[in-house]
């Protein structure tokens, strides 16, 4: 599983590190970034999570068709 964050949605709420403090840092700008665009398998529930809570559908699921 591979996550971004678009940075251009993002309101840097924190609503995503909150649920997976592992997967996601604010920057010095305010904004999320994901620490490891490649989610370990262990962590995917907590990205699925981190998806779902951010109020503005910044963070995303990269398929793998757009490798």
């Amino acid at each position: 599983m591979k996550v971004n964050v678009n940075q251009s949605a993002c309101i840097g709420c924190g609503a995503c590190q909150a649920v997976a403090e592992e997967l996601f840092v604010i920057n010095d700008e305010g904004l999320s970034e994901i620490t490891n665009e490649i989610v370990p398998d262990e962590l995917k529930d907590k990205a699925i999570e981190a998806i779902n809570s951010c109020p503005t559908d910044a963070i995303f699921e990269v398929s793998e068709e757009n490798n």
